[in-house]
C-alpha cells in the first residue's frame, strides 16, 4: 500500500509504483503481473482506477495483454522505464534541482564533487 499524493492522479501513482517494482525485476520481463482486480485490492482502489493504470502502462509499452490470460511485463520494460524516468527527470525535476543549487551558491566544481562522493558511497554499499 502506498500513501497517495493529492497532487497527482492516483492511477499514475499506481503506475509509478508498478514500474518501480518492474525496474527491480519484480515481476521480471515476460512475467505476469497481478490481475486488475488484484491490483485494485492491493492498492485499495476502485477497479476502474487500477484499469487506468494498466492501460497507461500498456500505452507506454511497459506491459502487454495476452488475451484471456492477463497482462505481462514487456521484454524491454526495464529499458523503457529508464528512458521514461530520465525524460521525466529532465522535464520536471532538473530545473528545480539546478535552481536550488544555484540559489544555495554551489559551484559546478562543488556539485561535481558531491556527485562523485555520492556515487562512491553507493558503490561501497
Amino acid at each position: 500500500m502506498i500513501n497517495f499524493d493529492n497532487n497527482k492522479p492516483i492511477y499514475l501513482q499506481i503506475a509509478d509504483d508498478l514500474t518501480d517494482h518492474i525496474a527491480l525485476g519484480e515481476p521480471g520481463p515476460e512475467e505476469r503481473i497481478l490481475s486488475v482486480r488484484d491490483l485494485a485490492a492491493n492498492y485499495q482502489v476502485n477497479a476502474n482506477t487500477a484499469m487506468r493504470s494498466v492501460e497507461y502502462l500498456q500505452s507506454e509499452g511497459i506491459i502487454y495483454n495476452r488475451r484471456g490470460i492477463g497482462y505481462f511485463v514487456a521484454a524491454d520494460a526495464p529499458e523503457r522505464i529508464m528512458k521514461m524516468r530520465r525524460e521525466q527527470f529532465l522535464s520536471t525535476e532538473i530545473d528545480y534541482f539546478f535552481n536550488r543549487l544555484s540559489m544555495l551558491g554551489y559551484s559546478p566544481d562543488e556539485v561535481r564533487e558531491m556527485y562523485y562522493n555520492y556515487i562512491d558511497k553507493k558503490q561501497k554499499k
